[in-house]
């Protein structure tokens, strides 16, 4: 899957695809999203294509790093300023969320607002209206509101350093994209998409990488993600001048990282959906008490729930009720609950690709 475009998602896995269908659900509206992810997985690119894909395509689409900047001039980057309304304003300034009227304004780094600046925030998402530095005066603007972290905003309302109040705001809709790490299958796509992107800007004569070393580079686990993996095929098309990209050509904690992974079956690393389908069939625990309770609070995605379906599907040979037997589920209601989630969720898989 791709979009057009300079960003992109790119893969064909479970979990990539079932963030596509998320993203197509949630461009139809208007509503307030809150994107959560580790650094480096791409929700700006999740943002822009929620943008994209919207009524708002035409218009603009404002990216505003809410960690890159003092709270004063955050102040003013955000709803804009009056000439002399402090040192250096030396004439009016639109703020970007003025900017991106009838468009999108994306929140990057949301948690690292400062609470004054999270109140100004949540006045403006109640009211629609701009306060800017130096004017008393409002004026209103139609924006969408994407905001994104990679913090834990729970833990920070617990702690008192985010708002409950703006938390309720922000996540109307709740997006999780993936680490890299839990979608290893879309890794050979992005090297080829990275090399073929950087070939032509560093003039590189690399165009592919050898068996050896796209098995090291999809055992590592890229703690920096999409962002990390990118970074090191721009490194191997400026320093690596023979074609293909061989083994020894990647940096030594990927290979590092190769000599010491655990080979396939028994090494393999496991998985959430491992780990949560072991306890279903292995331990015994329901479904309703172990799967359902960490998507509802979004702490997995619909490719996880959607992969533990799958296996489970693949066991009974296309019999759901078979399916909701090894969920632990021995009532008929708890069956017809099952299948209700699963068409809701959309992650009900077709039973005759399993007989």
């Amino acid at each position: 899957m791709r979009t057009h475009g300079s960003n992109q998602l790119i893969g064909h896995s479970v979990e990539l695809l079932a963030l596509d269908q998320e993203i197509t659900r949630t461009a139809r509206s208007d509503v307030k999203v809150l994107i959560t992810g580790e650094t480096g997985v791409g929700k700006e690119v999740v943002a822009h294509s929620i943008h994209a894909r919207g009524p708002r395509a035409g218009m603009s689409f404002a990216p505003i790093n809410c960690a890159g900047l003092p709270e004063s001039l955050l102040e003013s980057e955000l709803f804009g300023h009056v000439k002399g309304s402090f040192t250096g304003a030396f004439r009016d300034k639109a703020g970007q969320l003025e900017s991106a009227h009838l468009g999108t304004a994306f929140l990057d780094e949301i948690g690292e607002m400062s609470l004054r600046m999270q109140g100004l925030l949540l006045r403006f998402l109640e009211t629609g209206e701009l306060q800017t530095v130096g004017n008393r005066s409002g004026r209103c603007v139609n924006v969408r509101v994407i905001a994104a972290t990679n913090r834990n905003l729970r833990e920070m309302i617990a702690q008192g350093t985010f708002r409950e109040d703006l938390f309720y705001r922000l996540n109307v809709i709740h997006i999780v994209v993936p680490p890299l790490r839990d979608r290893r299958d879309d890794i050979p796509l992005l090297v080829d998409h990275f090399l073929s992107r950087f070939a032509h800007s560093t003039c590189s004569p690399v165009s592919q990488v050898s068996p050896a070393a796209m098995k090291a580079l999809t055992v590592y686990p890229w703690p920096g993600n999409v962002r990390e993996l990118g970074n090191v095929i721009e490194r191997l098309a400026v320093t690596v001048e023979t074609d293909p990209i061989e083994w020894a050509d990647l940096p030594p904690e990927i290979r590092g990282y190769d000599s010491v992974a655990l080979r396939p079956r028994r090494e393999r690393r496991r998985t959430v959906a491992d780990d949560l389908y072991r306890k279903l069939t292995e331990e015994q625990e329901s479904f309703w008490s172990t799967v359902y309770p960490l998507f509802k609070d979004h702490e997995i995605t619909r490719g996880t729930v959607y992969e533990i379906v799958r296996r489970a599907l693949a066991e009974a040979r296309g019999n759901y009720k078979i399916v909701a037997r090894l969920f632990n589920m021995k009532e008929e209601r708890e069956y017809k609950r099952l299948m209700n989630f699963l068409d809701k969720h959309d992650c009900k898989l077709p039973f005759k690709d399993y007989r």
